[in-house]
């Protein structure tokens, strides 16, 4: 079974990250991803990137990641940075 420091590490090894944080009970996660991959892209495209990351993982071990993308700016004005 997946758990979410699996599912973390993944995100992290593909995609630089400032922030990743990852929940779930090994079936449903949700993830809060910050990065500077995700400057002047939309909320999809960033989503596209965390996809990739991920790659054949979400077909076959992951049936199902709710996520939030920032960008550091966008973290740092939720006041979360």
């Amino acid at each position: 079974m997946i758990n979410p420091e699996q599912i973390k590490g993944w995100i992290a090894e593909s995609l630089a990250c400032d922030h990743v944080q990852v929940e779930g009970d090994g079936h449903h996660f949700e993830a809060v991803i910050v990065s500077s991959a995700f400057r002047g892209k939309s909320r999809v495209q960033q989503h596209q990137l965390v996809y990739a990351a991920l790659g054949e993982r979400m077909r076959a071990d992951i049936h199902a990641l709710s996520m939030k993308t920032f960008t550091p700016e966008d973290w740092q004005q939720a006041g979360r940075g």
